[in-house]
């Protein structure tokens, strides 16, 4: 039997995100653990963009992260039924509200460097007030939307984490995102975390496969 492959990164937030989907969805999948300054031929062959996730399926290739949660929710959506249509649209909302304005704002913060002519401090309050926007949504759940996880959790919170540790003194001092701070605590803290960053070695081609489930 053959298995869906994963070409990864370890803290990479897309393919954090992609991981954490196949893992609460229970899909087995060969893992391939990439180097992004030397990415592996076979990973460019199927997605040549050159970006993780990449998700090799038996008859079609998948290299966006969302577009992976959304596949792995196709064959078993353990959210269904936890939010109403109202927190629905609002998830997707949100999701988008991040995949733009707040990455954008991230990597011009934390990666100042890449980039010319950029106020590192102007993009750090703009992510910020993103994050201040989204913590009144919080009714100090364990979750952003509730008691249990959701697609919002598995989708923003990789980009929350890398946020704070840019500046974790700085971010931990912000006292109008407490429950964001709690729930930060929560997911890094979580078995679901803990699984999908466990190390593996750096693929090689005639190795042994290794299997994530």
């Amino acid at each position: 039997m053959s298995y869906p492959i994963l070409y990864s990164f370890i803290r990479c937030p897309y393919a954090m995100r992609a991981r954490m989907a196949l893992k609460l969805c229970n899909i087995k999948c060969e893992i391939r653990e990439v180097r992004l300054n030397n990415k592996p031929y076979q990973m460019i062959k199927q997605s040549p963009k050159g970006t993780v996730p990449v998700l090799v399926l038996k008859n079609k290739v998948i290299d966006e992260s969302n577009e992976i949660i959304d596949w792995a929710l196709s064959k078993n959506n353990v959210f269904e039924g936890n939010l109403d249509k109202l927190n629905i649209d609002l998830t997707n909302e949100l999701i988008k509200l991040f995949d733009s304005k707040f990455k954008y704002n991230l990597d011009r913060y934390k990666y100042s460097s890449r980039y010319e002519n950029v106020d590192e401090e102007k993009h750090k309050i703009a992510c910020l007030e993103i994050l201040i926007y989204l913590d009144s949504f919080i009714s100090n759940n364990k979750w952003i939307l509730g008691s249990e996880i959701n697609k919002l959790d598995i989708s923003i919170l990789p980009f929350i984490r890398q946020f704070r540790i840019a500046d974790i003194e700085w971010f931990d001092s912000q006292y109008k995102i407490e429950r964001i701070k709690n729930i930060i605590i929560n997911f890094n803290n979580s078995d679901l975390f803990k699984d999908v960053m466990k190390k593996y070695d750096i693929w090689e081609e005639n190795t042994k496969p290794v299997f994530f489930s």
